[in-house]
């Protein structure tokens, strides 16, 4: 792992492969490590630059919620850090909402873009409340309370199945701080659709056939809103198609990546 400090944060990332950049963020609460499957199969083909996000795997946390705009500023420091003028930018549930963000600090550094199993829509009073309940929970009993609550949800095949304990062992390396400060953080952040709906670029909008927690109308919702966006579902997916159906999403990914 390599690593870059921001305002005094270490943030580790991983920078593999060759040709055209791509940053990948991860989903809540993994790490960078949830890519692995891609940087297997494509880095042949694309440089990937793929941060742990603050407050998860090895990089630090730093004060208050992680809100997608810090996010977003931090992997526009790594991008300025590699002289990275502009990348395929995208993500994964809350690696969605930091795309999202990137692309509302800085349009111009982002040439394509891939949001997987997220949303563009802000969180309701509801649901800023049920993450703050999220967050208490996690700062009392630690991850668990995350694997308990959201693997069943996450992956269509079950919290038993071998791609059920990866993800669950991926959460379990989060810190009860880490993941109550991104829930807080993802509880405010703004609505997104006005951005993506000035965004003018490519755009490729994935989700998972069985995902319950951003459906099809989410996603359809996402690609409407973007001129020309291309939609994919994934077959026999939940929220994570990357980890879950990863030789269906690497071929959708591929051929996107491929057309820029």
């Amino acid at each position: 792992m390599l690593t870059i400090t921001v305002d005094g944060i270490p943030l580790n990332y991983r920078d593999e492969g060759r040709g055209l950049a791509v940053l990948l963020f991860h989903a809540f609460p993994l790490s960078g490590e949830a890519f692995e499957k891609q940087l297997k199969a494509l880095s042949g083909r694309y440089r990937f630059i793929i941060p742990d996000i603050r407050g998860f795997g090895r990089s630090g946390l730093g004060e208050g919620p992680t809100e997608m705009a810090r996010i977003a500023q931090d992997a526009l420091a790594l991008l300025d850090a590699l002289k990275v003028d502009s990348a395929v930018v995208g993500g994964v549930s809350m690696g969605g909402y930091a795309s999202m963000a990137l692309l509302r600090e800085d349009a111009g550094r982002v040439r394509g873009l891939v949001l997987v199993d997220t949303q563009a829509t802000a969180d309701d009073e509801a649901g800023r409340a049920r993450r703050e309940a999220s967050a208490q929970e996690a700062l009392r009993e630690g991850p668990e309370a995350s694997v308990r609550a959201l693997v069943p949800k996450l992956v269509a095949a079950g919290p038993d199945s071998e791609v059920g304990r990866e993800v669950a062992a991926l959460m379990r390396t989060a810190t009860p701080a880490g993941i109550a400060a991104a829930q807080r953080g993802m509880a405010l952040r703004p609505d997104s659709k006005d951005i993506l709906a000035r965004y003018a670029g490519p755009a490729l909008v994935v989700v998972g056939e069985k995902d319950p927690v951003t459906p099809l109308e989410k996603a359809k919702q996402m690609a409407d809103l973007i001129t020309g966006a291309r939609l994919e579902v994934i077959p026999d997916a939940a929220h994570l198609p990357n980890q879950e159906q990863p030789e269906k999403f690497n071929a959708v990914l591929d051929s996107f990546l491929s057309g820029l």
